[in-house]
C-alpha cells in the first residue's frame, strides 16, 4: 500500500497536476477572501474570523478533489495497467487505500498553507489575537473529514469510466449531491415531514463541526461515507 501511495504522490508532482491543484486552491481562496469585493471578503465583513473561508472551501473542493482523483483508476484502465496492478501480491483493498491516501495527502498539502490565514486574521483582530480558536479548530477538523469523504467519492467515480473527464463529472455530481442535495430536497414543501433528510447530507455535519463542537455522530457519518465508497471501489476493481 505504501508503495502505491508513494507512486501516486510522485506521479502528481512529476507532472504539473500537483502544483496546479495546490496553486488553484490557494489562488481561488486568496482572491475571494482578500481581493474580490463581496460577502466572502474578510477585510470587508469587519469580523476577525475565518467563517468566509470555511463557507467557501467546500464548494471549491467539490471541483478540486475530483480533479485530483479522476485519474486514479480511469488512467489505469485506459492504459491497460489495472489488470497488472490487481495481480500484485497485495489485496484489492490495499490498492484502493494506496490510491485514496495518495490523493488525500495531496489535498491536505494544499490545505496546510491556509493556516497562514489563521495567523493573519488573528493579527488583524482588535484586540490582537481576538480569534474564536474553538470554532477555527472545529472547522479545520470538519474540512479534513469532508476532504476524506470527497476523496473516497472521487476514487470510486474513477472506476466507473476509463475517461478522466467522465470520471470528473460523475465525482462532482455525487459530491454536490451529498453536500447540498439532501439539504436542498428537505427545503421543498413536499418534504416538510422529512426534516431528517438534511441530516443525511454532508453540509449539516460539516456546519455542526464548524461551530467548534466535535460530535461523535458527525465523525461516524463522515467515516461511514468514506468507508462505504472505498468498499464500493474495491468491488468495482474486483469486477474489472
Amino acid at each position: 500500500m505504501l508503495a502505491i501511495l508513494k507512486k501516486e504522490i510522485n506521479t502528481f508532482f512529476a507532472s504539473p497536476i500537483g502544483y496546479l491543484v495546490i496553486g488553484v486552491f490557494l489562488l481561488l481562496n486568496g482572491l475571494f477572501l482578500w481581493i474580490f469585493k463581496g460577502e466572502f471578503n474578510i477585510l470587508e465583513n469587519g469580523l476577525a474570523n475565518l467563517s468566509s473561508f470555511f463557507l467557501l472551501a467546500p464548494w471549491i473542493l467539490i471541483f478540486l478533489v475530483p480533479a485530483v482523483t479522476m485519474r486514479s483508476f480511469s488512467d489505469e484502465k485506459k492504459q491497460g495497467t489495472l489488470e497488472l496492478l490487481v495481480t500484485k501480491p497485495i489485496s484489492h483493498f490495499q490498492i484502493v487505500l494506496g490510491k485514496y491516501f495518495g490523493a488525500f495527502v495531496l489535498i491536505i498539502m494544499a490545505l496546510i498553507p491556509t493556516l497562514l490565514y489563521v495567523y493573519t486574521v488573528s493579527q488583524l483582530g482588535n484586540p490582537e489575537g481576538n480569534l474564536d480558536t474553538g470554532s477555527t479548530i472545529g472547522s479545520y477538523f470538519g474540512l479534513l473529514f469532508l476532504i476524506a469523504a470527497y476523496t473516497a467519492i472521487g476514487v470510486f467515480a474513477s472506476t466507473l469510466s476509463d475517461n478522466q473527464i467522465v470520471a470528473f463529472i460523475i465525482a462532482v455530481f455525487i459530491c454536490f449531491f451529498f453536500y447540498f442535495g439532501f439539504e436542498g430536497i428537505s427545503n421543498y414543501n413536499a418534504f416538510d415531514g422529512l426534516f431528517y433528510m438534511e441530516n443525511l447530507g454532508m453540509a449539516s455535519h460539516y456546519n455542526s463541526m464548524s461551530r467548534g463542537v466535535i460530535d461523535t455522530r458527525d465523525l461516524v457519518y463522515f467515516i461511514s461515507i468514506s468507508l462505504a465508497f472505498l468498499v464500493f471501489t474495491k468491488f468495482r476493481i474486483q469486477k474489472q
